[in-house]
């Protein structure tokens, strides 16, 4: 039975209340999350406060030791730098895949699933092929270097791997298509009257993409930012491959708590940090869209 509700502006508007059928079609996402989402994070809370035993083993004692360490300036400085390699990865996903997901939502409907299909591309290859694929292209002998050198712009070998710069490039290039999609489907929905009635108005191409295009497209922004931000911060198979270990970042340092270091409560620890830097962005998102 359908329920009537008052909308904020006085207008009526029906919604029907889930029934038993909506409760058990829910069901399977619910049990999903709770199995593999909250019981994990739950687990990892506890062992956060636990102390590691001799052998590696998890001990059940109540300590802030985990915690006071992640806070050391050695793990707080990687910690940051993971945090701005995020960011930098971020902005150059906007930067490039703003431009890429609005010529896709403007371009001819028939024309609009090949680009899509191109995008998505990349995703039919193994993630460590075109990783390693890169690395020949960064290496001193590899093909970029070449380039340059046949060009007369360098005059010696240009080596990019094993540095910062090669970490960014590989994290752009493995994070681009999320920051596309979420930016085309808000793009996608977009009013063309919207547009236009903005420049009839009299306002420039400029004014218009920040105070109309940009707030109506927004919620794709945002939630390509927490898609790329947030993964860019854990990543640790670019940093180890591209970066040849040398540009470490959170990830790597708690898949080694868990792996070679076996402490697997200081690895939590760094994974409840690692959760709390993705509210504090996911509540920073939602704010910044009630305001938009």
């Amino acid at each position: 039975m359908s329920t009537i509700s008052i909308t904020a502006s006085g207008g009526s508007q029906a919604r029907r209340a889930p029934g038993l059928m909506g409760w058990l079609l829910l069901m399977p996402m619910v049990l999903w999350l709770a199995a593999f989402v909250v019981i994990p994070t739950l687990i990892l809370l506890v062992y956060s406060f636990c102390e590691r035993g001799s052998f590696g083993e998890v001990v059940y004692s109540f300590t802030w030791e985990n915690y006071v360490r992640a806070l050391d300036w050695r793990y707080l400085k990687i910690l940051l730098m993971s945090v701005w390699y995020a960011a930098l990865t971020t902005a150059f996903c906007i930067v490039i895949g703003y431009p890429v997901a609005w010529f896709i939502a403007r371009a001819d409907v028939r024309l609009r699933s090949k680009l899509l299909l191109l995008i998505m591309l990349p995703f039919w290859i193994s993630f460590l092929l075109r990783t390693y694929a890169w690395i020949s292209l960064l290496k001193a002998e590899g093909v970029v270097s070449a380039f340059l050198q046949s060009a007369s712009l360098i005059t010696e070998p240009l080596s990019i791997l094993y540095t910062p710069t090669a970490v960014i490039i590989g994290l752009v290039y493995a994070y681009l298509p999320f920051m596309i999609l979420p930016i085309y489907s808000s793009a996608e929905k977009l009013d063309e009257s919207v547009i236009e009635a903005s420049q009839d108005l009299g306002a420039g191409a400029i004014r218009t993409f920040f105070k109309v295009i940009l707030p109506l497209t927004w919620p794709g922004v945002s939630a390509g930012v927490l898609l790329v931000f947030v993964p860019a911060i854990g990543m640790f198979a670019i940093t180890d491959l591209m970066g040849g270990a040398r540009v470490p970042m959170v990830g790597n340092v708690i898949q080694a708590q868990f792996g070679a270091a076996r402490n697997w409560p200081f690895g939590a620890a760094l994974g409840i940090c690692f959760l709390i830097i993705f509210v504090a962005v996911y509540a920073l998102l939602r704010e910044r869209e009630s305001k938009a």
